[in-house]
């Protein structure tokens, strides 16, 4: 007997939804996703010591300012992103997409940040744990191609010529977004202790404007014009502890509560060498450290003095090591010759930590017995 009508239609309308089903599945995220996890990083106690060798090094088309995060060394490339054990260099976890491009990533508060393009805009932001890979949230954005991303505690901002908008780094909420008014153009923004600073030109303004925002709320806490000649290259250097700006051949240190210009601090002329043009600032207890023109400056908080200042070839560790001194905090600087242990509030040297062949312009973090130094092409671990 043949089978009921009945059955030829079930039989029927089931393969059809089993075709819908796989071709949905070959397109959507899900299937266009390769990921791996890991177990969370395993980072000795002990510190870097001696005379140090290139014990890895790895290269990414996106490297994130900050590099190190919970002891893995994070890397973007085209489509995805690599963690590493910061120790060893090996690969922990990977995340890349098939039907997306990165536009860049940042990491803070133990978690990775990253924003993909799909088609003309970057439209999808996803937060991975740094240690193991795991995924944490996802949202959709409305950024430009061209959007760079930098972090703070609790804050990531998202940064292109037009404005520029920030995210809750462990939640997906989208905080609050900053335009510059109508006629005016962004020059460079960036965010830190003191919140979000931006740099701005508007039309039949003789000087750039330099406002810092609440980064939590963007409400507007200060606003200043900036006594440049007209033309001259402004340049924002960080806003650590305070808000510091190069204007020619001067560092323009602004107090972070009101704006206030504390000091005016001379810099060496500028240079040929582009790794040397690089502006990079950190802040640790009350004191920024500014790397500027191949020195490196460390300024007081409340009057933007120079506590102490040397030859450096990128920014120190910010991290507070105990040393012989019982409390003392330390800052590992990199210098010709290797990286110098110094006294973070008196410059004084706690020990030196030979390296053949340092580059100028990179990052440092450590990582257990590791010192970790990013470049903006590059990462390279120490042992």
């Amino acid at each position: 007997m043949r089978p009921p009508l009945r059955i030829w239609v079930w039989t029927a309308a089931t393969a059809a939804l089993l075709l819908a089903g796989t071709l949905l599945w070959q397109t959507s995220d899900v299937a266009a996703v390769d990921s791996t996890t890991s177990a969370p990083a395993d980072v000795p106690d002990a510190g870097p010591s001696g005379e140090l060798d290139t014990a890895w090094s790895t290269s990414g088309a996106h490297v994130p300012r900050r590099v190190v995060e919970r002891g893995r060394v994070l890397l973007g490339s085209a489509r995805g992103i690599t963690a590493r054990d910061g120790v060893t260099g090996e690969e922990a976890w990977h995340y890349v997409r098939g039907n997306a491009r990165l536009c860049d990533l940042t990491a803070v508060d133990g978690v990775v940040v990253a924003v993909f393009r799909g088609a003309d805009r970057c439209d999808e932001a996803i937060a991975l744990d740094a240690e193991t890979g795991e995924r944490v949230w996802t949202r959709n954005v409305d950024l430009r191609p061209d959007a760079e991303l930098a972090s703070t505690d609790s804050i990531v901002l998202a940064e292109s010529p037009t404005g520029v908008v920030t995210l809750d780094p462990t939640g997906n909420t989208l905080r609050w977004r900053y335009q510059p008014p109508e006629g005016c153009r962004l020059l460079d923004a960036d965010v830190g202790s003191t919140g979000v600073a931006v740099l701005q030109r508007c039309p039949g303004a003789p000087e750039p404007q330099l406002r810092l925002l609440n980064g939590f709320d963007g409400s507007p806490i200060w606003t200043r014009d900036v006594p440049a000649d007209p033309g001259a290259p402004v340049r924002l250097a960080g806003n650590d502890r305070v808000v510091d700006l190069v204007v020619g051949d001067s560092l323009l240190v602004h107090a972070g509560v009101d704006g206030t210009l504390l000091r005016t601090v001379p810099l060496p002329a500028a240079g040929a060498d582009p790794a040397t043009e690089a502006l990079q600032q950190a802040g640790i207890a009350d004191l920024a450290l500014v790397w500027a023109r191949g020195r490196l400056f460390v300024l007081e908080e409340a009057t933007g003095a120079v506590r102490w200042q040397g030859p450096a070839r990128g920014l120190p560790s910010v991290r507070e090591v105990a040393e012989a001194v019982p409390g003392a905090a330390t800052v590992l600087v990199p210098e010709e010759g290797g990286f110098v242990r110094r006294d973070v509030a008196t410059g004084e040297e706690v020990e030196r930590l030979a390296v053949d062949d340092l580059p100028d312009g990179g990052r440092t973090s450590v990582v257990g017995p590791v010192v970790v130094y990013r470049l903006t092409d590059r990462v390279l671990g120490y042992r």
